[in-house]
Protein backbone atom coordinates (compact mmCIF):
# COMPACT_ATOMS: atom_id res chain seq x y z
CA UNK A 1 0.00 0.00 0.00
CA UNK A 2 0.68 3.59 -0.80
CA UNK A 3 0.08 6.58 1.28
CA UNK A 4 -2.25 7.47 -1.32
CA UNK A 5 -4.51 4.44 -0.40
CA UNK A 6 -4.95 5.99 3.31
CA UNK A 7 -6.45 9.46 2.18
CA UNK A 8 -10.12 10.28 2.31
CA UNK A 9 -12.28 12.68 1.10
CA UNK A 10 -15.36 13.82 3.45
CA UNK A 11 -17.54 16.68 3.94
CA UNK A 12 -18.21 18.73 6.94
CA UNK A 13 -21.62 19.26 8.27
CA UNK A 14 -22.16 22.34 6.50
CA UNK A 15 -20.81 20.96 2.51
CA UNK A 16 -17.05 22.19 3.40
CA UNK A 17 -14.88 19.30 2.17
CA UNK A 18 -11.96 18.13 4.08
CA UNK A 19 -9.27 15.82 2.92
CA UNK A 20 -6.73 13.34 5.54
CA UNK A 21 -4.88 10.18 5.61
CA UNK A 22 -6.26 7.19 8.07
CA UNK A 23 -3.03 5.85 8.24
CA UNK A 24 0.32 6.12 10.60
CA UNK A 25 2.60 8.73 10.00
CA UNK A 26 6.13 6.88 9.74
CA UNK A 27 9.46 7.68 8.14
CA UNK A 28 7.46 10.13 6.38
CA UNK A 29 4.84 7.59 4.83
CA UNK A 30 1.46 6.74 5.86
CA UNK A 31 0.87 3.24 6.56
CA UNK A 32 -1.29 0.61 7.99
CA UNK A 33 -1.74 -0.52 11.62
CA UNK A 34 -2.54 -3.56 13.18
CA UNK A 35 -6.63 -3.09 12.77
CA UNK A 36 -8.55 0.28 12.44
CA UNK A 37 -10.49 2.04 15.30
CA UNK A 38 -13.64 4.19 14.79
CA UNK A 39 -14.15 8.05 15.25
CA UNK A 40 -17.36 9.75 15.53
CA UNK A 41 -18.46 13.42 16.03
CA UNK A 42 -19.50 14.29 19.27
CA UNK A 43 -21.77 16.73 17.92
CA UNK A 44 -24.53 14.39 15.93
CA UNK A 45 -24.74 11.57 18.55
CA UNK A 46 -28.38 10.96 17.61
CA UNK A 47 -29.19 9.03 21.14
CA UNK A 48 -27.13 8.33 24.47
CA UNK A 49 -25.56 5.35 24.10
CA UNK A 50 -26.03 4.86 20.14
CA UNK A 51 -22.95 6.58 18.59
CA UNK A 52 -22.75 7.25 15.09
CA UNK A 53 -19.65 6.43 13.18
CA UNK A 54 -17.53 9.18 11.45
CA UNK A 55 -14.26 7.41 10.03
CA UNK A 56 -12.07 4.47 10.68
CA UNK A 57 -8.35 4.83 11.22
CA UNK A 58 -5.75 2.54 11.52
CA UNK A 59 -4.60 2.22 14.88
CA UNK A 60 -0.78 1.76 16.22
CA UNK A 61 0.17 -2.08 17.68
CA UNK A 62 3.41 -3.12 19.60
CA UNK A 63 4.83 -3.67 15.95
CA UNK A 64 3.87 -0.09 14.69
CA UNK A 65 5.51 1.47 17.68
CA UNK A 66 8.85 -0.25 17.54
CA UNK A 67 8.48 1.07 13.99
CA UNK A 68 8.56 4.39 14.46
CA UNK A 69 11.04 4.02 17.15
CA UNK A 70 13.84 2.20 15.03
CA UNK A 71 12.57 5.23 12.15
CA UNK A 72 13.06 7.47 14.65
CA UNK A 73 16.11 6.57 16.13
CA UNK A 74 17.83 5.77 12.19
CA UNK A 75 16.40 9.87 11.76
CA UNK A 76 18.80 10.93 14.85
CA UNK A 77 21.39 8.78 14.69
CA UNK A 78 22.28 9.30 10.83
CA UNK A 79 20.49 12.75 9.45
CA UNK A 80 18.89 15.09 12.51
CA UNK A 81 21.88 14.48 15.24
CA UNK A 82 23.97 16.46 12.22
CA UNK A 83 21.72 18.74 11.32
CA UNK A 84 22.70 22.50 12.30
CA UNK A 85 20.18 24.53 14.52
CA UNK A 86 19.85 26.84 11.86
CA UNK A 87 18.59 24.38 9.70
CA UNK A 88 16.55 23.09 12.10
CA UNK A 89 14.64 25.92 12.86
CA UNK A 90 14.17 27.05 8.51
CA UNK A 91 12.15 23.58 8.53
CA UNK A 92 10.35 24.54 11.84
CA UNK A 93 9.51 28.10 10.56
CA UNK A 94 7.95 26.30 6.80
CA UNK A 95 6.11 23.67 8.91
CA UNK A 96 4.35 27.25 10.75
CA UNK A 97 4.26 28.42 7.48
CA UNK A 98 2.30 25.33 6.04
CA UNK A 99 -0.05 25.35 9.30
CA UNK A 100 -0.88 29.03 8.67
CA UNK A 101 -2.21 28.24 5.11
CA UNK A 102 -3.84 25.25 5.75
CA UNK A 103 -5.97 26.67 8.68
CA UNK A 104 -9.34 26.47 7.56
CA UNK A 105 -9.07 22.72 6.63
CA UNK A 106 -7.28 22.28 10.24
CA UNK A 107 -9.96 24.02 11.67
CA UNK A 108 -12.76 22.22 10.25
CA UNK A 109 -11.16 18.88 11.29
CA UNK A 110 -10.79 20.28 14.79
CA UNK A 111 -14.14 20.56 14.90
CA UNK A 112 -15.05 17.43 13.25
CA UNK A 113 -14.14 15.04 15.08
CA UNK A 114 -13.43 17.26 18.66
CA UNK A 115 -16.55 19.10 18.49
CA UNK A 116 -14.83 22.69 19.42
CA UNK A 117 -16.82 25.33 18.05
CA UNK A 118 -15.25 26.34 14.27
CA UNK A 119 -14.55 30.16 15.06
CA UNK A 120 -12.68 28.75 17.95
CA UNK A 121 -10.36 26.34 16.09
CA UNK A 122 -9.79 28.81 13.33
CA UNK A 123 -8.98 31.68 15.32
CA UNK A 124 -7.35 29.59 18.29
CA UNK A 125 -6.31 26.19 18.10
CA UNK A 126 -4.59 26.65 15.06
CA UNK A 127 -2.85 29.74 15.26
CA UNK A 128 -1.25 28.62 18.76
CA UNK A 129 0.08 25.34 16.65
CA UNK A 130 2.08 27.83 14.21
CA UNK A 131 3.01 30.52 16.60
CA UNK A 132 4.51 27.96 18.96
CA UNK A 133 6.66 26.15 15.97
CA UNK A 134 7.87 30.02 15.42
CA UNK A 135 8.89 30.69 18.96
CA UNK A 136 10.89 27.64 19.08
CA UNK A 137 12.16 27.35 15.78
CA UNK A 138 14.51 30.99 17.09
CA UNK A 139 15.95 28.99 19.62
CA UNK A 140 16.68 26.12 17.61
CA UNK A 141 20.48 27.72 16.71
CA UNK A 142 20.56 29.20 20.34
CA UNK A 143 20.90 25.98 22.29
CA UNK A 144 24.49 25.95 23.71
CA UNK A 145 25.98 25.20 26.99
CA UNK A 146 28.50 28.10 28.71
CA UNK A 147 32.25 28.17 29.71
CA UNK A 148 33.54 27.82 33.40
CA UNK A 149 36.34 29.23 34.89
CA UNK A 150 38.13 26.47 37.21
CA UNK A 151 41.77 25.84 37.91
CA UNK A 152 43.81 24.75 35.57
CA UNK A 153 41.40 23.71 33.55
CA UNK A 154 39.20 24.84 30.60
CA UNK A 155 35.63 23.49 31.55
CA UNK A 156 32.55 24.02 29.08
CA UNK A 157 29.54 22.19 29.37
CA UNK A 158 27.26 20.97 26.05
CA UNK A 159 23.26 20.81 26.42
CA UNK A 160 22.82 17.61 24.11
CA UNK A 161 19.71 16.30 22.69
CA UNK A 162 18.03 13.42 24.53
CA UNK A 163 17.46 11.08 21.19
CA UNK A 164 13.96 10.13 20.85
CA UNK A 165 11.44 11.55 22.46
CA UNK A 166 7.95 10.40 22.88
CA UNK A 167 4.83 12.90 23.35
CA UNK A 168 1.37 11.41 24.17
CA UNK A 169 -1.47 13.87 23.75
CA UNK A 170 -4.76 14.64 24.68
CA UNK A 171 -8.08 14.96 22.75
CA UNK A 172 -8.90 18.50 24.19
CA UNK A 173 -6.91 20.50 22.63
CA UNK A 174 -5.08 18.04 19.75
CA UNK A 175 -3.54 20.94 17.60
CA UNK A 176 -2.55 23.17 20.52
CA UNK A 177 -0.83 20.16 22.08
CA UNK A 178 0.86 19.05 19.23
CA UNK A 179 2.98 22.29 19.21
CA UNK A 180 3.56 22.13 22.90
CA UNK A 181 5.63 18.55 22.19
CA UNK A 182 6.56 19.34 19.02
CA UNK A 183 8.48 22.73 19.33
CA UNK A 184 11.13 22.10 21.93
CA UNK A 185 11.86 18.54 21.34
CA UNK A 186 12.81 19.77 17.53
CA UNK A 187 14.59 23.03 18.28
CA UNK A 188 16.94 21.16 20.54
CA UNK A 189 17.66 18.19 18.26
CA UNK A 190 15.67 15.58 19.24
CA UNK A 191 13.35 13.62 16.80
CA UNK A 192 9.96 12.69 18.15
CA UNK A 193 6.87 9.87 17.94
CA UNK A 194 3.39 11.73 19.02
CA UNK A 195 0.57 9.32 19.87
CA UNK A 196 -2.73 11.44 19.74
CA UNK A 197 -5.78 10.64 21.24
CA UNK A 198 -7.26 7.80 19.54
CA UNK A 199 -10.89 10.08 19.56
CA UNK A 200 -8.96 12.85 18.23
CA UNK A 201 -6.39 12.31 15.33
CA UNK A 202 -7.70 13.71 12.41
CA UNK A 203 -5.83 17.46 12.17
CA UNK A 204 -2.43 16.07 13.53
CA UNK A 205 -2.35 13.51 10.76
CA UNK A 206 -3.13 16.54 8.38
CA UNK A 207 -0.19 18.07 10.50
CA UNK A 208 1.71 14.87 9.49
CA UNK A 209 1.23 15.54 5.40
CA UNK A 210 2.57 18.97 6.11
CA UNK A 211 5.96 17.39 7.83
CA UNK A 212 6.08 15.80 4.48
CA UNK A 213 5.67 18.75 2.64
CA UNK A 214 7.97 21.23 4.90
CA UNK A 215 10.91 19.21 3.63
CA UNK A 216 11.55 17.57 6.98
CA UNK A 217 13.70 14.37 6.76
CA UNK A 218 12.00 10.74 7.27
CA UNK A 219 11.69 9.67 10.75
CA UNK A 220 12.23 12.71 12.61
CA UNK A 221 8.57 13.48 13.28
CA UNK A 222 6.33 10.32 13.36
CA UNK A 223 2.36 10.39 14.06
CA UNK A 224 0.14 7.75 15.62
CA UNK A 225 -3.08 6.74 16.88
CA UNK A 226 -3.36 3.81 18.94
CA UNK A 227 -5.14 3.04 22.47
CA UNK A 228 -3.43 4.04 25.40
CA UNK A 229 -2.88 0.94 27.22
CA UNK A 230 -1.27 0.07 23.92
CA UNK A 231 0.34 2.26 22.20
CA UNK A 232 0.92 4.99 24.54
CA UNK A 233 2.54 1.88 27.21
CA UNK A 234 4.67 0.58 24.61
CA UNK A 235 6.00 4.14 23.49
CA UNK A 236 6.68 4.77 27.85
CA UNK A 237 8.57 1.69 28.37
CA UNK A 238 10.31 1.62 25.10
CA UNK A 239 14.71 0.98 25.96
CA UNK A 240 14.95 3.48 22.66
CA UNK A 241 12.64 6.55 23.92
CA UNK A 242 15.12 8.74 26.34
CA UNK A 243 12.05 11.04 27.24
CA UNK A 244 7.76 11.07 27.28
CA UNK A 245 6.25 14.22 27.48
CA UNK A 246 2.35 13.18 28.49
CA UNK A 247 -0.68 15.53 28.70
CA UNK A 248 -4.08 13.71 30.42
CA UNK A 249 -5.30 12.27 33.78
CA UNK A 250 -3.05 12.00 37.02
CA UNK A 251 -3.74 8.53 37.14
CA UNK A 252 -2.09 8.12 33.71
CA UNK A 253 0.69 10.26 34.49
CA UNK A 254 1.06 7.91 37.51
CA UNK A 255 1.23 4.99 34.76
CA UNK A 256 3.85 7.15 32.59
CA UNK A 257 5.51 7.72 35.73
CA UNK A 258 5.68 3.87 36.60
CA UNK A 259 6.36 2.49 33.13
CA UNK A 260 9.71 4.88 33.16
CA UNK A 261 10.46 3.68 36.21
CA UNK A 262 10.50 -0.04 35.45
CA UNK A 263 12.33 0.17 31.69
CA UNK A 264 15.02 2.70 31.56
CA UNK A 265 14.24 5.61 33.90
CA UNK A 266 13.14 7.91 30.67
CA UNK A 267 13.29 11.69 31.81
CA UNK A 268 9.80 13.17 31.53
CA UNK A 269 7.21 15.49 31.99
CA UNK A 270 3.44 15.53 32.75
CA UNK A 271 0.89 18.24 32.71
CA UNK A 272 -1.99 16.45 34.65
CA UNK A 273 -5.01 17.10 36.42
CA UNK A 274 -6.40 20.45 37.88
CA UNK A 275 -9.47 21.65 40.59
CA UNK A 276 -8.06 25.22 40.10
CA UNK A 277 -9.50 27.90 42.42
CA UNK A 278 -10.64 31.39 41.13
CA UNK A 279 -10.85 33.94 43.72
CA UNK A 280 -12.94 37.24 44.00
CA UNK A 281 -12.29 40.02 46.14
CA UNK A 282 -15.38 42.41 47.24
CA UNK A 283 -13.20 45.47 45.15
CA UNK A 284 -13.01 43.45 42.24
CA UNK A 285 -14.52 44.73 38.38
CA UNK A 286 -17.69 42.84 38.93
CA UNK A 287 -18.71 42.48 35.08
CA UNK A 288 -14.76 41.84 33.90
CA UNK A 289 -14.67 39.17 36.99
CA UNK A 290 -18.05 37.46 35.66
CA UNK A 291 -16.92 37.49 31.85
CA UNK A 292 -13.37 35.76 32.99
CA UNK A 293 -15.24 33.71 35.38
CA UNK A 294 -17.34 32.32 32.31
CA UNK A 295 -13.95 31.79 30.57
CA UNK A 296 -12.32 30.25 33.38
CA UNK A 297 -14.87 27.25 33.22
CA UNK A 298 -16.46 27.33 30.21
CA UNK A 299 -14.14 27.79 27.32
CA UNK A 300 -13.53 24.23 25.33
CA UNK A 301 -16.61 22.97 27.10
CA UNK A 302 -15.17 22.84 30.48
CA UNK A 303 -12.19 20.53 29.03
CA UNK A 304 -9.33 22.22 30.38
CA UNK A 305 -6.78 20.97 32.58
CA UNK A 306 -6.82 24.42 34.20
CA UNK A 307 -10.69 24.96 34.24
CA UNK A 308 -11.45 27.27 37.11
CA UNK A 309 -13.74 25.14 38.37
CA UNK A 310 -13.82 26.27 41.80
CA UNK A 311 -15.10 30.39 42.42
CA UNK A 312 -14.58 31.99 45.53
CA UNK A 313 -16.58 35.18 45.86
CA UNK A 314 -16.05 37.29 48.63
CA UNK A 315 -19.12 37.90 51.27
CA UNK A 316 -19.83 41.38 50.08
CA UNK A 317 -20.42 41.37 46.61
CA UNK A 318 -21.45 36.65 46.84
CA UNK A 319 -25.25 37.49 45.72
CA UNK A 320 -24.69 40.33 43.39
CA UNK A 321 -21.77 38.31 41.25
CA UNK A 322 -24.03 35.23 41.22
CA UNK A 323 -26.87 36.75 39.67
CA UNK A 324 -24.81 38.35 36.98
CA UNK A 325 -22.96 35.46 35.98
CA UNK A 326 -26.22 33.23 36.09
CA UNK A 327 -27.33 35.76 33.86
CA UNK A 328 -24.21 35.85 31.53
CA UNK A 329 -24.27 32.19 31.75
CA UNK A 330 -27.64 32.13 29.75
CA UNK A 331 -26.58 33.85 27.01
CA UNK A 332 -24.04 30.72 26.28
CA UNK A 333 -24.47 30.05 23.19
CA UNK A 334 -24.52 25.86 23.12
CA UNK A 335 -24.87 23.81 20.26
CA UNK A 336 -23.55 23.29 16.64
CA UNK A 337 -19.87 23.72 16.56
CA UNK A 338 -19.93 24.46 12.81
CA UNK A 339 -21.98 27.39 13.76
CA UNK A 340 -19.47 30.30 13.74
CA UNK A 341 -21.58 31.47 17.22
CA UNK A 342 -21.36 28.70 19.02
CA UNK A 343 -19.27 29.00 22.37
CA UNK A 344 -19.73 25.92 24.21
CA UNK A 345 -19.83 22.56 21.57
CA UNK A 346 -20.27 18.90 22.86
CA UNK A 347 -18.89 16.88 25.21
CA UNK A 348 -16.27 14.12 23.58
CA UNK A 349 -17.46 10.94 24.35
CA UNK A 350 -20.00 8.87 25.94
CA UNK A 351 -17.79 8.25 28.91
CA UNK A 352 -17.35 11.88 28.87
CA UNK A 353 -21.06 12.71 29.19
CA UNK A 354 -21.45 9.83 31.81
CA UNK A 355 -19.10 10.82 34.14
CA UNK A 356 -19.94 14.61 34.05
CA UNK A 357 -23.57 13.64 34.53
CA UNK A 358 -22.82 11.40 37.71
CA UNK A 359 -20.75 14.04 38.89
CA UNK A 360 -23.76 16.67 38.61
CA UNK A 361 -25.87 14.19 40.29
CA UNK A 362 -23.32 13.64 43.60
CA UNK A 363 -23.35 17.26 43.77
CA UNK A 364 -27.23 17.09 44.42
CA UNK A 365 -27.29 14.00 46.32
CA UNK A 366 -24.47 15.45 49.15
CA UNK A 367 -26.87 18.25 49.17
CA UNK A 368 -25.29 21.09 47.27
CA UNK A 369 -27.67 23.63 45.25
CA UNK A 370 -27.98 23.60 41.47
CA UNK A 371 -28.29 26.65 40.78
CA UNK A 372 -28.67 26.43 36.71
CA UNK A 373 -28.37 24.04 34.31
CA UNK A 374 -27.12 20.58 35.21
CA UNK A 375 -29.07 18.52 32.30
CA UNK A 376 -28.46 17.66 29.17
CA UNK A 377 -28.60 20.15 26.35
CA UNK A 378 -30.44 19.60 23.12
CA UNK A 379 -31.85 15.94 21.82
CA UNK A 380 -28.62 14.88 19.82
CA UNK A 381 -24.52 15.35 20.56
CA UNK A 382 -22.87 15.05 23.94
CA UNK A 383 -24.10 18.27 25.13
CA UNK A 384 -24.86 19.03 28.82
CA UNK A 385 -26.34 22.55 29.99
CA UNK A 386 -23.68 25.42 31.84
CA UNK A 387 -24.18 24.23 35.21
CA UNK A 388 -23.92 26.23 38.20
CA UNK A 389 -23.57 24.89 41.99
CA UNK A 390 -23.75 26.70 45.42
CA UNK A 391 -23.84 26.21 49.06
CA UNK A 392 -21.16 23.88 48.65
CA UNK A 393 -18.96 22.96 50.86
CA UNK A 394 -14.62 21.91 50.79
CA UNK A 395 -15.10 17.66 51.50
CA UNK A 396 -17.73 17.60 48.31
CA UNK A 397 -16.95 15.11 45.29
CA UNK A 398 -17.45 18.24 43.20
CA UNK A 399 -15.35 20.64 45.27
CA UNK A 400 -12.50 17.97 45.16
CA UNK A 401 -12.11 16.04 42.15
CA UNK A 402 -11.41 17.03 38.44
CA UNK A 403 -14.81 17.31 36.81
CA UNK A 404 -13.26 18.05 33.08
CA UNK A 405 -16.69 19.29 31.83
CA UNK A 406 -18.92 22.89 32.08
CA UNK A 407 -19.77 22.70 35.71
CA UNK A 408 -18.94 25.11 38.71
CA UNK A 409 -19.00 25.53 42.08
CA UNK A 410 -19.49 29.02 43.24
CA UNK A 411 -18.50 29.38 47.57
CA UNK A 412 -18.87 32.39 49.45
CA UNK A 413 -15.92 33.22 51.83
CA UNK A 414 -14.66 36.43 54.28
CA UNK A 415 -10.84 36.91 54.85
CA UNK A 416 -8.15 36.53 52.61
CA UNK A 417 -6.61 34.07 54.94
CA UNK A 418 -9.80 31.97 55.09
CA UNK A 419 -9.79 31.80 51.06
CA UNK A 420 -6.07 30.88 50.88
CA UNK A 421 -6.56 27.95 53.21
CA UNK A 422 -9.75 26.60 51.09
CA UNK A 423 -7.91 27.25 47.65
CA UNK A 424 -5.23 24.82 48.78
CA UNK A 425 -7.56 22.24 49.86
CA UNK A 426 -6.94 20.27 46.66
CA UNK A 427 -4.61 17.69 45.46
CA UNK A 428 -3.89 19.31 42.79
CA UNK A 429 -1.94 22.58 41.66
CA UNK A 430 -2.27 23.78 37.93
CA UNK A 431 -3.44 27.14 38.10
CA UNK A 432 -5.53 29.66 40.36
CA UNK A 433 -6.83 33.12 39.50
CA UNK A 434 -7.26 36.50 41.76
CA UNK A 435 -10.18 39.49 40.84
CA UNK A 436 -9.18 42.37 42.95
CA UNK A 437 -8.48 46.19 42.28
CA UNK A 438 -5.25 46.24 45.25
CA UNK A 439 -2.32 45.51 43.26
CA UNK A 440 -0.54 44.77 46.67
CA UNK A 441 -3.43 42.54 47.56
CA UNK A 442 -2.90 40.62 43.53
CA UNK A 443 0.66 40.04 44.56
CA UNK A 444 0.53 39.12 48.23
CA UNK A 445 -2.10 36.45 47.07
CA UNK A 446 -0.65 35.37 44.02
CA UNK A 447 2.55 34.66 45.89
CA UNK A 448 0.82 32.61 48.60
CA UNK A 449 -1.34 30.06 46.10
CA UNK A 450 0.18 26.68 45.43
CA UNK A 451 -0.29 26.77 41.97
CA UNK A 452 2.25 26.76 38.76
CA UNK A 453 -0.09 29.94 36.98
CA UNK A 454 -1.74 32.27 38.78
CA UNK A 455 -3.45 35.12 36.65
CA UNK A 456 -4.53 38.49 38.03
CA UNK A 457 -8.10 39.99 36.74
CA UNK A 458 -8.23 37.30 33.93
CA UNK A 459 -8.12 33.69 33.44
CA UNK A 460 -7.48 30.95 30.84
CA UNK A 461 -4.72 33.26 29.16
CA UNK A 462 -2.03 30.77 27.76
CA UNK A 463 1.03 31.66 25.60
CA UNK A 464 3.55 30.22 24.14
CA UNK A 465 6.54 31.89 25.68
CA UNK A 466 5.23 31.79 29.10
CA UNK A 467 5.71 28.39 31.12
CA UNK A 468 2.51 26.00 32.10
CA UNK A 469 2.88 23.32 34.65
CA UNK A 470 1.61 22.22 37.84
CA UNK A 471 2.71 22.33 41.67
CA UNK A 472 1.61 19.03 43.60
CA UNK A 473 -0.55 16.08 41.39
CA UNK A 474 -0.73 18.83 38.44
CA UNK A 475 2.60 17.60 37.41
CA UNK A 476 6.02 17.46 36.58
CA UNK A 477 8.30 20.18 34.54
CA UNK A 478 7.40 23.15 32.45
CA UNK A 479 6.17 23.37 28.86
CA UNK A 480 6.01 26.41 26.90
CA UNK A 481 8.79 29.76 27.32
CA UNK A 482 12.15 29.01 27.44
CA UNK A 483 11.74 26.79 30.72
CA UNK A 484 10.84 24.08 28.28
CA UNK A 485 14.09 23.49 26.55
CA UNK A 486 15.56 22.44 29.58
CA UNK A 487 12.79 19.34 29.61
CA UNK A 488 14.79 18.10 26.07
CA UNK A 489 18.54 18.32 26.31
CA UNK A 490 21.11 16.94 28.59
CA UNK A 491 23.96 18.66 30.06
CA UNK A 492 27.95 17.48 29.57
CA UNK A 493 30.50 18.63 31.36
CA UNK A 494 33.46 18.85 29.15
CA UNK A 495 37.30 19.49 31.62
CA UNK A 496 40.57 20.48 29.40
CA UNK A 497 43.55 20.12 31.41
CA UNK A 498 45.71 23.37 30.08
CA UNK A 499 47.69 23.08 32.89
Amino acid sequence: MTSSDFVVHAMTPKGDKVTFNTGLFINNAFVAGESTIDTINPATVRHVHVETLLFSLYKAGENQVNAAVEAAERAFREVWSKTSGRERGRLMLKLADLVDAHREELARLETLDNGKGIAIARGYDVPELAKTLRYFAGYADKVHGKVIETEGKLSYTRHEPIGVCGAIIPWNFPLMMLGWKLGPALCTGNVVIVKTSEMTPLSALKVAELVVEAGFPPGVINIITGLGPVAGDKLARHPKVGKVAFTGSTAVGRQIMKASAESNLKKITLELGGKSPNIIFDDADIDQAVAWAHKGIFFNHGQCCCAGSRVYVQEGIYDTFLERFKAYTEQTKVGDPFDESTFQGPQISQVQFDRIMSYIEHGKKEGATCYMGGKRFGDKGYFIEPTVFTDVKENMKIMQEEIFGPVVAVSKFSTLEEVVEKAHDTAYGLAAAVFTQNISQAIQVANKLEAGTVWVNCYNELDYNTPFGGYKQSGIGRENGEYALENYYQVKAVKINIA
